[in-house]
């Protein structure tokens, strides 16, 4: 980059994340850019998640965009449909397609210390270079399937909730569902009136909350169209829900015990065979995963052709599921509600610091970023969701949107300093590391394995907090925790 031009960014991954980036970056002058996709369309985990039933646990005036507001959602708890039209006319709107290189998956990107730009290299063999590098891929694109034994020797059909198989027939069909975190209880209640038999291996019973959803409808569209603020405060309501919830995470843990009387009696109230609400009783603190919202999930399971099985299975057989007791548990199909590989942050890219150092390399102990932001000796590399910017409950938009805003005051005085590179200094990283990890060791998230930590129990995903407290420590980029470098 010489004087008078303005930085070229590559962003990779077309999800929330990658759209809210680069319409922050468009909305501000800055319109040399490049989206690098892998799929064929835009979305992220809005595309691939397919399920019957897949739908969000944010309601969707919050699960948005401030500046897009949509006053037509069909439901308070929008599906994946929508979701994935509402993002897509978003990027159209801010002529974003344009931008787009679909089928585009980054295997290698490598900082050039002489050159201060970024060569970023996808499957194809196409390499493409820029100023700075974005990216958005997320934290939960990668689906993860459990290392059970036997689990390719299955001689019927199977797939990961988030690689929906819609060419499987499930009706009249024995089927195992293995996991029962958020996507499963969403698609449990779908597919059990289909099958002959559904048998459901839960290894940690979920803490699930009443889903206060309901449908809009046709007045309540009109009124937030032509009263936008009534939309707004529907969306302010639920954040300061989030908000207060959050609070109880941290700094006033009575406020979870609440939540927790809320879950237990939804339990109670829909599960009165004894029996089955033990087995549905978590047995570990609630906040320590996610909490999860249904209003048919519980009775999903009351149904006779539904067996909830809570003894380890030890193996994956040709013809079924065994557990430890010995049985085999036939089944035509397994289900894997397993998750995401939510700690292995960027995987399976390679990306190159300064002097190659390897981004892995740096992240081996768990992965850390200023502000989940940017790393030492990654200059003018920027991380969106990056490491503790998850959220325990709350909207990852909206913190999608604090960081979209802090990333392109960094590439603003990139702009302002032109054959310059911007990295964060070693010391404000490490200090801004070290006091979130102290304040996660005062969460829930401690006190039971989840896809927040990684396998040494080191909180990599979260952050420990409400999301204003988060808002407010990026509002603006301090110049005093950065370097500026001179390349050309």
């Amino acid at each position: 980059m010489t004087a008078g031009e303005r930085p070229s960014v590559i962003i990779i991954g077309a999800g929330f994340g990658g759209v809210g980036m680069a319409i922050e970056l468009r909305r501000n002058g800055f319109d040399d850019i490049a989206i690098l996709e892998r799929g064929t369309d835009i979305g992220g985990v809005w595309r691939e998640n397919t399920y019957p039933g897949a739908a969000c646990d944010v309601p969707s005036p919050l699960y948005s965009f401030s500046y897009e507001p949509k006053p037509d959602w069909p439901q308070r708890y929008s599906g994946q449909a929508a979701i994935h039209d509402y993002l897509r006319g978003v990027a159209q709107r801010h002529r974003l397609l344009e931008a787009i290189h679909f089928g585009a998956e980054v295997t290698d990107a490598e900082f050039d210390d002489s050159s201060g730009r970024w060569t970023v290299r996808t499957e194809d063999g196409t390499a493409r270079t820029a100023d700075v590098l974005i990216s958005a891929v997320g934290q939960l694109s990668r689906p993860a399937l459990p290392n059970i034994p036997g689990i390719d020797t299955f001689t019927g059909q199977a797939f990961h909730s988030a690689e929906w198989d819609h060419g499987v027939e499930l009706a009249g069909k024995r089927v195992a569902c293995i996991g029962t975190g958020a996507s499963a209880i969403q698609y449990i209640p779908e597919i059990q009136p289909q099958v002959e038999h559904l048998t459901l291996f839960q290894r940690t019973a979920a803490w699930v909350l009443p889903k206060f959803d309901t449908d809009y409808t046709p007045v309540q569209h009109k009124l937030f169209a032509r009263l936008p603020s009534a939309l707004l405060v529907e969306r302010f309501g639920w954040w300061a829900i989030a908000e207060f919830i959050a609070l109880g995470l941290v700094e006033f843990p009575w406020i979870v015990g609440l939540v927790a009387k809320i879950a237990s009696k939804h339990l109670e109230v829909q599960v009165p065979d004894p029996e089955l609400r033990a087995k549905l009783t978590p047995d570990y603190p609630i906040g320590c995963k996610r909490g999860l919202f249904s209003n048919n999930y519980y009775p999903a399971l009351l149904e006779p052709n539904v067996q909830v099985e809570t003894t380890a299975i030890t193996e994956i057989v040709p013809n079924g599921v065994r557990t430890a007791d010995g049985t085999v548990h036939e089944a035509e199909v397994i289900i894997y509600g397993t998750g995401f590989k939510g700690t292995e942050f960027l995987w399976p890219m390679n990306i190159y610091g300064r002097a190659g150092r390897k981004l892995s390399d740096a992240w081996q102990g768990g992965a850390h970023a200023y502000c989940g932001i940017t790393v030492p000796d990654f200059p003018n590399l920027f991380l969106v969701y990056g490491p503790n910017t998850n959220l325990g409950v709350g909207s990852i938009i909206y913190m999608i949107e604090s960081q979209a805003r802090y990333i392109r005051q960094a590439v603003q005085l990139l702009a302002d300093r032109p054959g310059h590179v911007l990295e964060v200094r070693p010391e404000a990283e490490a200090q801004f590391n070290t006091a979130v990890q102290q304040r996660l060791e005062r969460t829930p998230w401690n006190f039971c394995s989840s896809w927040y930590r990684t396998a040494s129990g080191r909180i990599t995903n979260n952050w420990p907090g409400p999301q204003l407290a988060y808002r407010r420590r990026v509002r603006k980029l301090k110049a005093a925790d950065y370097e500026l470098t001179r390349v050309v």
